[in-house]
């Protein structure tokens, strides 16, 4: 009798896998779910507005389900889209762990510190040398933005925000305070033609003013100034707006108006005699910049030691009570 003897049994063939959305198309539904708008949602992505409605129209269309309900001026999601966001949300979230793991495993330590454009251009990038001198296997990325990023969903370690310190939290460190002052060119001091002595000489001078129509900075405009002052009459001789502080500072130094200067992002122009104070007088907003770490990141030797680094840079930063009132 042949005996009969079973072959070894196959695995089954893996049926395809359906398309999956690709990540871009994730990351988008992640912002647009989140701001409940294609426009803001744009603005965090660096697209236009109607890039991800096309990106969310092909989301859709991948999935046969609606996501959003488009109304006129506003946006909510349907039912579908409530159930899709944590799943997203958490897929991003493990996706950005995994790569930071994946890039510690090769040597390189990843360190992502998130603050103000003013901050970054004008105070931090050109100190970061320094850092970086010294830990040469330490990457850092600065993301400079106007807006405040929540640390734990995007996945940043390091935050150095500005403001009273109420709202700081806690475990916030201190790194120093905040005085705002009117700065300028020393070459608008020698012009016999417009003195600059007193604040009521402003009249006589171009003000340098940050453009923010919806007032959320009231701390840096002119008009907070000059009514401490009690100037609320002042007419100057013009106005100049500039969308973002970081670029109100150079045309100070290129002499094209006053400028109101904030503590320590003006310190560096002042030492080296590219700007001057005109007055003593100061205005104490009782604001301060903070450092905060994201509950991820606590405990890592690169958040460590870059904290330490901060706190020493900030540490350097003169005495703030003590204007000098500038040479003519």
């Amino acid at each position: 009798m042949r005996e009969i003897r079973e072959s070894p049994a196959r695995p089954s063939p893996v049926a395809p896998l359906q398309r999956l959305p690709s990540l871009d198309l994730l990351k988008a539904f992640e912002a647009a779910a989140r701001l409940l708008s294609f426009t803001r949602a744009g603005e965090e992505l660096h697209l236009t507005q109607s890039a991800v409605s096309r990106q969310m129209k092909e989301l859709e269309d991948q999935l046969g389900v609606a996501l959003f309900q488009r109304r006129h001026r506003a946006l909510a999601l349907t039912d579908a889209g409530q159930a899709f966001y944590p799943s997203v949300t958490q897929v991003l979230a493990t996706m950005r762990a995994a790569t930071d793991r994946l890039r510690a495993l090769s040597g390189r330590r990843m360190l992502s510190v998130t603050t103000t454009q003013s901050l970054a251009s004008l105070w931090l990038i050109p100190r970061l040398g320094s850092f970086t001198r010294t830990h040469p296997d330490v990457d850092v990325r600065i993301s400079a933005d106007t807006r405040v990023l929540d640390l734990e969903r995007d996945g940043l370690d390091i935050a150095i925000r500005h403001g009273p310190q109420s709202l700081a939290g806690t475990g916030a460190v201190k790194l120093f305070g905040e005085r705002v002052f009117p700065v300028c060119s020393p070459k608008l001091l020698r012009d016999p033609k417009r003195p600059l002595r007193e604040p009521a000489d402003l009249r006589h001078h171009v003000l340098l003013q940050y453009d923010d129509p919806d007032g959320r900075h009231p701390w840096v405009h002119w008009r907070t100034w000059l009514e401490v002052e009690r100037l609320t009459e002042l007419k100057p001789a013009g106005s100049l707006l500039f969308s973002g502080y970081d670029q109100i500072i150079p045309a100070a130094i290129a002499g094209h108006g006053v400028a109101l200067g904030r503590t320590p992002l003006v310190q560096g122009a002042i030492e080296s005699g590219e700007l001057v104070e005109p007055f003593e007088r100061r205005a104490d907003p009782a604001r301060a910049y903070f450092a905060i770490v994201s509950s991820h990141a606590a405990g890592r030797r690169e958040v460590d030691e870059f904290l330490a680094w901060l706190k020493g840079e900030a540490a350097q930063e003169p005495d703030l009570d003590r204007p000098r009132r500038a040479r003519r």
